[in-house]
């Protein structure tokens, strides 16, 4: 089966133009003008719409063990909810045990994902350190298609990584050609100030934001700053949410260091008077880490997006229903941390993002898909329309509107944090692998049609990289 698109006005990271878009055999064939219809072939008509690739949502935790429970949203139902959004692909993560063989954790989560319905790829944390984490990250990037690792800095008592281990990971990165990326906020502190809240009778989620105030992100981003600046690796943060943290990233690449910033959509919209809803049900239902951040971070963030400083747009979708959600009612630091997203993230982001003038359609076609698939070595395979290019596009009407709701979307979970909000600007389709799986609200998610995707070590950064290396070895004073 063969696909054409005919008519739309094509949208990359770069440029705009009218063409005909011909997909077979999951890529695309050809672009142009009044193009020929293969025999057999279905035409969907374009006109009045733009052609973009597919989104990449760089953060999604589908089906995670966190916190005594497990996310409600599936590998197949996660990446079915992406697909009616026009997200084509996911980079997931997987996350070992403390003690867990990297390789054992990635296995495992390679089952669980056999029933994407979209392309994935995987992140692995590294949650501890030892001669066998070292050798299992480089099993990983060298036969396994890795070449991220994910450090969270938070959660101690947990998957938290020391400073040690830091230092150890990122160094393992540059000699494997993989890029390391950190969950910062310092765990040191935001345990200290969750003890003291609870000590003080301050229970609700309420507790939460005030737990882990920017401060404490800023500082960890600083810090894994420096680490990677001292070694000389690249370094990627995820779902950057405070002025502070984006205050480093920019300091740092003012300086020209490799470094990278993702936000979410949720931290650019919404700001912690969620906490504070007299409700509490609703209230625990916006808890995830980092928080919500106080009035103000949220437009420092779309001048991070508009200034280059920041580079992805992410949803840590991560899905825990109310029930779930109970088990901290007594105390704010048991209520498991996650919100939904992956079918929101592009409509909103258009809807803030283009509709408002805050960004151009080729930024937007940047930050939702072309700098993931660069930042990570996807590109062109993902994040393009080019002849060769993956066939996942979506086709966006700018004018089509709908009012998201936890009652009409198709994510596994009984709340959403943007309840209520009408956009303007949604997919009118989405193509996966040359496939119609979105089609004016009919949703054909096929179970088990999403492909492992592995990802080449050594993104360009790296040559850039060992050149200033090079040029900066060290040497010996002869004596």
């Amino acid at each position: 089966m063969s696909l054409l698109i005919r008519g739309a006005t094509v949208i990359t990271h770069d440029e705009s133009y009218k063409a005909d878009v011909l997909c077979a055999e999951g890529v695309i064939r050809a672009i142009g003008n009044n193009l020929d219809v293969p025999t057999g072939c279905e035409v969907l008509d374009g006109s009045g719409q733009y052609l973009m690739p597919g989104g990449i949502d760089p953060h999604t935790h589908m089906q995670l063990p966190f916190m005594g429970t497990v996310a409600s949203e599936d590998f197949f139902s996660g990446t079915a909810a992406g697909l009616a959004g026009g997200t084509t692909s996911i980079i997931d993560f997987v996350i070992p045990n403390p003690q867990q063989s990297l390789l054992e954790a990635f296995q495992q989560w390679r089952g669980w994902a056999e029933k994407s319905a979209s392309d994935y790829g995987f992140h692995v944390a590294i949650t501890w350190w030892s001669e066998q984490v070292r050798e299992e990250m480089a099993e990983l990037v060298q036969h396994h298609g890795i070449n991220s690792f994910k450090h969270f800095m938070a959660y101690k008592n947990a998957i938290m990584a020391a400073d040690d281990t830091l230092v150890a990971s990122f160094e393992r990165c540059l000699e494997l050609g993989a890029v390391p990326t950190v969950h910062a906020e310092n765990g040191e502190l935001v345990y200290h100030l969750q003890r003291k809240l609870l000590a003080q009778g301050i229970t609700g989620p309420e507790a939460h934001p005030l737990s882990r105030p920017s401060q404490v992100e800023g500082e960890a981003a600083s810090r894994a700053i420096r680490i990677a600046e001292t070694l000389g690796t690249p370094l990627y943060l995820v779902h950057v949410s405070t002025q502070e943290a984006l205050d480093e990233i920019s300091y740092a690449r003012g300086k020209g260091q490799p470094v990278y910033g993702e936000v979410l959509a949720g931290h650019l919209l919404l700001d912690d008077s969620v906490y504070r809803d007299p409700d509490w049900q609703t209230a625990a239902g916006y808890v995830m880490s980092p928080p919500f951040r106080p009035r103000g971070h949220q437009e420092a963030l779309w001048r991070g997006l508009q200034s280059g400083n920041l580079h992805t747009t992410a949803t840590d979708h991560c899905c825990f229903c109310a029930e779930q959600k109970a088990a901290g009612r007594d105390d704010f630091s048991k209520i498991p941390n996650g919100t939904a997203g992956i079918e929101d993230r592009m409509a909103v982001l258009w809807d803030e993002g283009v509709n408002t003038g805050r960004l151009s359609m080729q930024e937007f076609v940047a930050l939702t898909s072309t700098n993931t698939a660069k930042i990570f070595n996807l590109y062109p395979r993902k994040g393009a329309i080019r002849v060769g290019a993956d066939a996942d596009l979506v086709l966006w009407d700018p004018q089509g509107s709908r009012t998201i709701s936890a009652k009409t979307h198709h994510q596994q979970v009984d709340f959403n944090i943007f309840e209520g909000k009408t956009v303007r600007g949604v997919p009118s389709h989405t193509i996966s692998q040359g496939k119609l799986v979105w089609a004016d609200g009919d949703l054909r998610a096929e179970r088990g049609a999403g492909r492992y995707i592995e990802r080449p070590a050594y993104p360009a950064v790296f040559d850039l990289l060992s050149k200033r290396a090079e040029r900066h070895k060290p040497t010996a004073v002869k004596r």
